[in-house]
This record gives C-alpha cells, sequence and structure tokens, in this order.
C-alpha cells in the first residue's frame, strides 16, 4: 500500500451479510438459507478438528514447546499458527475428504487458542508459586513477590491478580488440594464454529473489489455439496457478492474474512488496511483528559500545553449514561435471579423439572445476549463521544485513567457493583480504534491520586456531598483547603488526568505487539509541573451597549416554530397549536436528573428512577452527552422574542 509522508497503515475489520450465493459449477443460485447450510457443513468440518488438536494438546508441555518457539530440530517456528502446528508435527483427521486449505483453516484457530493459554498459564504459575498466608489480604511484601513471579506482572493491574486467587481458592475448596495449572482450572475450551479463510490462499478463497462500484466485492470460496464430502468433486466453488459498509475507505486493500453463523445468516467479519494519520507518542500541546465516573460515565476536556510550560483548561463535557446503566444493573439481577433458579433446578435432580429448567436456559441466554448488545452499544457511543471532543478540541492526544480492572469499594453495595461492571475495557478498545482513523493517540495514565489532589495547587482535596451542604461528608463535590478551588469531583479529575499525561509524555511507551500506548509510572519532578493555571474569565464577544433595550413581553411565546395556526374549525373540534409542538404527551421521557453537572445541588430526596430506562426506551433517549464547548455557538433567533399575537 503506498503511503503518504505521516502515514501509517491501519488494519480494521467491517461486519457483513452473505445474503446469497451462485454455485459456478451448475450456475445454481444458491439463497441465503442454502448458503448457511453449505457453509456450516464446512464449519462443522473445521470445529471438528480444532476439538481434536485442543484435546490433544491442551496440556502444559505442548503449550510450553509452541510457545518456546523452536521446533524438534532447533529451528525456529514460523509466526503463522497453522505453519507452527505443522512443523511439529500436529495434525487432525475430520473423516471426510477435505483439501490441504482446510485443514489449514483448523490448526490456525487452533493455534490461536494453544498460543493465548500461556500467558493464562504463567500467572497462575506465578500466583502458586508466591501463594500468600492469607489470600484476601496480601501484604505488600506478597504483592512484590506474586509481581516478581509473574512474567511482565509488574505493570499487571491487580484486580487480575485477585480474581485467579479466587478462582484458586475456590478449586482448593472443593478438590481439598491447590492446582496443578491453569490446565487444572479450566477446560478445554469449546470451539466456535467458524472459518478463518485468511489462513487460506487462492485455491481456497479469493475477493475482489469491483472496479466500478466501490462498494462491491466478490468472495470465491470452495463449499462442500453434502455435509461429508467423500471426494474432491463434492467440493464446488460459489461466488457471493459482497456489499461493502460505508466505513470502509475507497482506497482500502481488502483481506479474506471470517465466517460465521449467526441467527441462520452467513456473518462475515470483513478485514482491511487503508492509510491513516500516524500517531505520536510525544510533542502533544492540545490533550483531552477523560475521567471515569457512575452515573456520569465520562467527563472530559481540553488541556493547552503553552510554551513557557503552564497547563491551561477549559469548560468540560459530560457523557452521562445514569439510564442505561440502571438498564445494564437491572439486566444484572434478573440474569443472577435465573442462575440461582437453574442452579436450584440441578440440585433437586428432578426430571419433571426438565421443562422448566430448559426454558430458563432459553431466558438466560435472552437476557445475556440483551446485556451483551447494551454493552456493546454503550461502548461505541461513549468512545465516538470521547474522539469527537478531541476532533473538535484540536487534541492529538487522549488521555485517560487505567481502571480496565478496577474494583470498587466504599460507595455501597449497588454503586459498588455497577461501577464495577462498567465495561471500560471495552469503551477504552473503541476509543483506540476510532481515534486511529484521526491519528490521534490514545494513552493510559496512571489512576493514583486524579480525584484526589487538588488540579491547580496538588493540595489533598476535601470531599463533600453537595456546594450547598459543605459540611456534610460525601463524594462528589471537593473542596481545595490551599487555593480554594472547589468544583464537581470528575471536572477536578479529568483536569489531573490531562495535566499529568502533558507532563509525562517523554515517558509514553508503545507496546512492541499491540501498539497500545501507556504511561506506567509518575515521576515527582514531573508531577510537580501537572498543575492548572487559572486564566482569567474574559468575556469572548463585544456585549458594550450599542442600541436601545429591546421591550420585553409579560407573556413569551413558546420556543417553536413560528408557523402560522390554522383556521379554527367549524364545531367542538380543537385548534392545532403554531409549529409542531406535540399534543399528545406532556413531555419527552428523560433518563436522569440535572443534578450531576458543575452546578450540582444536594441528591434530591425521593428515589432515582431514570424514567427512559424504567419504560424500556430505546439507548439513545437516555444516554445525554454535553456538545464541543470550544466552538461560539450559533445565535438562537428565538430567545428574547416577544409574543407572535
Amino acid at each position: 500500500m503506498p503511503l503518504g509522508e505521516g502515514e501509517t497503515p491501519r488494519t480494521a475489520c467491517a461486519r457483513t451479510v452473505l445474503r446469497a450465493g451462485v454455485d459456478e459449477g451448475s450456475g445454481e443460485a444458491l439463497p441465503a438459507a442454502v448458503l448457511a447450510d453449505r457453509v456450516g457443513w464446512c464449519a462443522d468440518l473445521v470445529s471438528g478438528m480444532v476439538a481434536e488438536l485442543l484435546s490433544t494438546h491442551w496440556n502444559t508441555t505442548d503449550v510450553d514447546v509452541l510457545a518456546g518457539g523452536q521446533d524438534a530440530g532447533g529451528r525456529k517456528l514460523p509466526s503463522k499458527a497453522w505453519m507452527a502446528l505443522r512443523r511439529l508435527g500436529w495434525t487432525a483427521d475430520c473423516g471426510a475428504k477435505v483439501n490441504d486449505r482446510v485443514v489449514r483453516m483448523a490448526q490456525e484457530q487452533a493455534g490461536r487458542a494453544l498460543r493465548s493459554v500461556k500467558w493464562r498459564a504463567d500467572l497462575v504459575a506465578g500466583i502458586l508459586a508466591a501463594w500468600p498466608a492469607a489470600p484476601k489480604r496480601r501484604t505488600t511484601e506478597e504483592w512484590d513477590a506474586v509481581r516478581a513471579a509473574i512474567p511482565g506482572g509488574e505493570y499487571l493491574p491487580s484486580g487480575i491478580i485477585r480474581c485467579r486467587t479466587r478462582q484458586i481458592v475456590s478449586f482448593e475448596r472443593r478438590h481439598s488440594r491447590y492446582p496443578v495449572g491453569v490446565f487444572e482450572l479450566e477446560p478445554t475450551p469449546l470451539v466456535a464454529r467458524m472459518l478463518l479463510l485468511a489462513a487460506c490462499d487462492k485455491q481456497q478463497a479469493t475477493i475482489e473489489r469491483s472496479a466500478t462500484a466501490p462498494t462491491k466485492a466478490l468472495l470465491r470460496l470452495q463449499l462442500p455439496i453434502r455435509p461429508t464430502p467423500q471426494k474432491y468433486a463434492d467440493w464446488t466453488w460459489v461466488a457471493c457478492p459482497v456489499t461493502l459498509p460505508p466505513t470502509v475507505p475507497a482506497n482500502a486493500v481488502l483481506h479474506l474474512p471470517t465466517l460465521r453463523i449467526s441467527g441462520g445468516k452467513v456473518r462475515a467479519d470483513l478485514a482491511y488496511t487503508h492509510p491513516v494519520p500516524k500517531a505520536r507518542r510525544s510533542g502533544h500541546t492540545v490533550a483531552l483528559g477523560v475521567d471515569w465516573g457512575l452515573n456520569t460515565l465520562l467527563s472530559a476536556g481540553a488541556a493547552w500545553l503553552h510554551h513557557d510550560g503552564h497547563i491551561t483548561v477549559r469548560a468540560g463535557a459530560q457523557f452521562r449514561a445514569a439510564g442505561v446503566l440502571a438498564k445494564q444493573d437491572r439486566l444484572r439481577r434478573i440474569f443472577e435471579c435465573l442462575r440461582a433458579k437453574t442452579d436450584h433446578y440441578q440440585r433437586l435432580a428432578d426430571p419433571a423439572l426438565g421443562g422448566k429448567a430448559a426454558i430458563l436456559s432459553q431466558e438466560i441466554k435472552h437476557v445475556s445476549e440483551r446485556r451483551s448488545k447494551l454493552n456493546d452499544a454503550l461502548a461505541w457511543s461513549a468512545a465516538r463521544w470521547a474522539v469527537d471532543q478531541a476532533v473538535a478540541a484540536g487534541a492529538t492526544v487522549i488521555y485517560l485513567e487505567d481502571l480496565r480492572s478496577m474494583e470498587a469499594g466504599g460507595m455501597g453495595r449497588t454503586h459498588n457493583t455497577r461501577l464495577s461492571q462498567t465495561v471500560r475495557g471495552q469503551i477504552t478498545g473503541r476509543m483506540r480504534h476510532l481515534a486511529a482513523e484521526a491519528g490521534i493517540a490514545v494513552v493510559t495514565v496512571p489512576p493514583r491520586n486524579t480525584s484526589k489532589h487538588c488540579p491547580h495547587c496538588l493540595t489533598p482535596l476535601r470531599h463533600r456531598k453537595a456546594p450547598d451542604r459543605p459540611t456534610v461528608p460525601g463524594w462528589k463535590w471537593a473542596i481545595c483547603p490551599g487555593c480554594r478551588w472547589q468544583g464537581d469531583r470528575d471536572q477536578g479529575a479529568w483536569q489531573r488526568i490531562a495535566a499529568r499525561g502533558l507532563a509525562h509524555q517523554a515517558k509514553t511507551v508503545a507496546d512492541r505487539g499491540s501498539g497500545q500506548m501507556a504511561i506506567y509510572a509518575v515521576v515527582d519532578t514531573m508531577e510537580a509541573k501537572a498543575v492548572i493555571t487559572a486564566t482569567s474569565k474574559t468575556s469572548r464577544v463585544d456585549r458594550s451597549k450599542t442600541s436601545p433595550t429591546r421591550p420585553r413581553t409579560n407573556r413569551p411565546a413558546p420556543r417553536r416554530r413560528g408557523i402560522p395556526s390554522p383556521v379554527r374549525p367549524v364545531g367542538k373540534a380543537g385548534q392545532r397549536p403554531e409549529g409542531r409542538a406535540p399534543t399528545d404527551r406532556t413531555g419527552l421521557p428523560r433518563a436522569a436528573h440535572r443534578h450531576q453537572g458543575v452546578t450540582t445541588i444536594s441528591t434530591p430526596t425521593n428515589r432515582h428512577n431514570p424514567r427512559g430506562a424504567a419504560l424500556g426506551s430505546g439507548f439513545h433517549l437516555h444516554a445525554h452527552a454535553s456538545p464541543p464547548r470550544w466552538a461560539e455557538p450559533a445565535p438562537d433567533p428565538t430567545v428574547r422574542m416577544g409574543s407572535l399575537s
């Protein structure tokens, strides 16, 4: 791919659906159902070989040999998983006539699973080697010992170590002994029914973009004509037209997709590569700081690093998802209740309860799908909002806290659970994906003391319940005893994050494998410079009086479009009001109370009940985002208008 100056290749994935195909041998048109059957037959052959490979080599010895990177002759193993397995002589038979490329797909899928378990095996081995005296409460020396025993454990989130520790404790409680390794803790993984066409060459599958229609492509692949093919004649070429999503650029290079069956349809995960602006690790002068919250899921704002070293900020913004998180929490409680009922039926072991258990299993699957879709929608929406804020501010980097595995505590059972289950990891991944298109770097910074210290003087803050209750302890409102700054806790946190990132940008490290950027440690000398300089508040527009004051009416007209009312109909029928004012509902449902901004007040006494989530409304009805505030808003001609009558 030809790249210009300051550009780098970026590989992304787009989802599409194969709706039809044509059998090139017979010329028969294959509808979606027949195409799904033929793809499913091939996927069954591949998944059978993958299951055989995993069951044979799911042990410590074989995984260490594969991760060692050398074969029996001392030669270096290839980076492609299917080639590495062939070099080691690991193969499988499906009992049918398949070509070599189908075996490649099975070896590629199995090799990826065996390579990925190596990190978990080293993690469990390190925890067992440095097992503490009290697993629930490690001392500082025990934390240092377990991190030293894990490869790369210096910057490993503590939540991952605690989760594996609880898993080992549960195993010891059931079996009265500690596990040997991760292969006793985890059974052989389930095999997905999919076709990794990326492991094939043109003898099995090809894809070509249309020269006349940029949004069209043609995928050709060999598929069986029966579930168990017995000869090569049972495989025929099938041509499938592909409609590319609008997110795929016209200059992108297409790669062979991954096919999977979902809902009776053939879905294709199409990978493509296109040039994007190259993100920088350092040299940033405008940054966007992002802080995590609960009802206010994201709080963000831009910070400017000036040539003399001082940092200034402007007004921030918020992404409020109280309604979405309330709905997510309600689905979690429903899921836990259904799981408890299912476990109770299993303990009873009554054959008469088999029908009820089957119904509960279907309901659990349905609730799980709803939770997954809601989390996915929330992650994409929050990530898009954060990237749009960075683009609007002209920022070249986004700094956010590394709270992917945080376990909240000290804020009550409900708040702790909801905060711990926020999809921060998904939002961070989506944010990196979207920011790469604009050449914006996404860097994680250490979260220590971002909400505890003042952004202007680094003095420990006093957290109160609300600004009108300065003596009641709380966690929402922050007051600085040093410089007397006060503000919303999340607003002060994003200022600290942005200032810390700009001051420590020389310490940014990029991972060689994934390319993810992070700042792992805080340097005291650099942290002393990460302070916000207060700016004088000056008006951005000249408000000098140049004309007489416009008279105001005591009865201003409602803010609606100035469309004349129609003639009053004859009879008892009512008259339609001016404009497009709705007549069937008094107001639009809103998700969250407006008591979570900088001008927040004390919490209302009535119970918080997001209306959008309670009524089952759509996603965007109860997810609210502040618009960018760095551009001068357009004047509203309806403000301070007199009555139209």
